[in-house]
């Protein structure tokens, strides 16, 4: 069986097992629209994939906390409405890595700051759930507005932990500046995936930079 240097394995959501884009940016414009605001501009759409949507409503939509509290139940709305799971595609090759972690018998758990019960009907669509050991997302009322990616990581460790997994040596993969800065809190070594939504400058940090799953798999896993 194939072994790794990590004891679990930590996955980010958004821009690294999921590409959710075809739903997020069309949300996006009708909360703009409802706001009396023009269509953002699609220059920044990418930097809206992984970040809070709390936090982005006023640091790209340039509202204040009110609005984006406002903002986040309007999107959260029409996103039920489309159902959490439509036009969100999962990353080719990603499914695979997963599997194979899962089949060595390394404990995974999601560490997103999406809510928590979208992350779910995401990896319940694609029959993902059965290979993780815990899922950790944001709550999905308004009091998670403040759940970023350091308290997601907190509770994914608990939830690992408290299954019984062995919690001293994780890995996160990620593909956004939260990520690092929100595993640095713990210390946890990240492995940026590039075919996510940042840039390079978000990479600085990482233990290693891979451009496919391909490439993430033999960093998982020794298969020798």
């Amino acid at each position: 069986m194939a072994r790794s240097p990590f004891t679990c394995i930590l996955w980010d959501v958004d821009g690294t097992i999921a590409d959710a884009t075809a739903g997020i940016f069309p949300r996006l414009r009708e909360v703009y629209a409802s706001f009396g605001l023009p269509d953002p501009d699609p220059a920044t759409l990418n930097r809206w994939v992984g970040p809070p949507m709390f936090e982005s409503f006023q640091q790209i939509a340039g509202m204040d906390a009110a609005q984006a509290e406002q903002a986040v139940l309007r999107y959260r709305e029409l996103a039920a409405r489309d159902g959490y799971a439509a036009s969100v595609s999962i990353y080719p090759g990603v499914t695979e890595v997963i599997r194979a972690v899962a089949d060595a018998g390394i404990p995974q758990s999601t560490a997103s700051t999406k809510p928590e019960n979208q992350v779910r009907a995401i990896l319940d669509h694609y029959d993902l759930t059965r290979y993780f050991t815990a899922i950790a997302g944001a709550r999905s009322g308004l009091e998670g507005q403040s759940d970023g990616k350091a308290v997601v990581l907190g509770w994914a460790l608990e939830r690992l932990a408290a299954a019984g997994a062995d919690v001293s040596a994780p890995v996160l993969v990620g593909d956004r500046h939260h990520d690092l800065e929100g595993a640095a809190q713990y210390a946890i070594p990240v492995i940026y995936a590039e075919w996510g939504f940042g840039d390079d400058a978000e990479a600085e940090g990482a233990i290693a930079r891979v451009a496919t799953p391909a490439e993430l798999q033999p960093l998982l896993l020794d298969d020798a």
